[in-house]
């Protein structure tokens, strides 16, 4: 395989499908709006320090993960797309103003769609430059945490 072209995107995604029992327009806030991110955005006992969002395409990400000892992750990004209470996209690869990250990791791709009786099937998609980043991302616990926050997002968008 050439360097320059990349791994089949089968080889470098990541995809969590789950039926919630929320609405898609409550999963939606939760994802969109910082004071609800940041009851729900990473496993306990992880919390986030600051959310900032600025919804549109084209406008920046701030989401900072505190480690439960106090270490901060601050993970700045780019939306690409959004669809109101349907679809978010976002990545890593830029920062804010279209300024390039130092190592971009992923994209990520949020649906929410209606699946009756007031649930929505929400299928949450990491797509990964590489083969490697996909497996770092997997063996960094994909599944598991991110399936911890979609139970902790449900939680929430219940009460809402």
């Amino acid at each position: 395989m050439n360097p320059q072209t990349p791994a089949p995107l089968s080889e470098r995604e990541l995809v969590l499908t789950r039926i919630l029992n929320a609405s898609p327009e409550k999963l939606f806030r939760c994802w969109t709006e910082p004071a609800l991110i940041k009851q729900w955005f990473v496993p306990k006992p992880w919390t986030i320090a600051k959310a900032e969002v600025d919804l549109r395409a084209g406008g920046s990400s701030l989401i900072v993960m505190r480690s439960p000892e106090g270490h901060e992750m601050p993970n700045p990004g780019i939306y690409l797309e959004v669809i109101p209470n349907k679809r978010l996209v976002f990545t890593d690869a830029y920062t804010k103003a279209w300024e390039p990250s130092g190592k971009p990791f992923m994209t990520a791709i949020v649906t929410f769609e209606d699946a009756g009786n007031g649930q929505a099937k929400y299928t949450a998609t990491a797509r990964h430059w590489s083969k490697e980043d996909r497996e770092a991302h997997e063996k960094m616990g994909f599944h598991e945490g991110w399936g911890i926050c979609a139970t902790q997002l449900e939680a929430l968008a219940k009460t809402l």
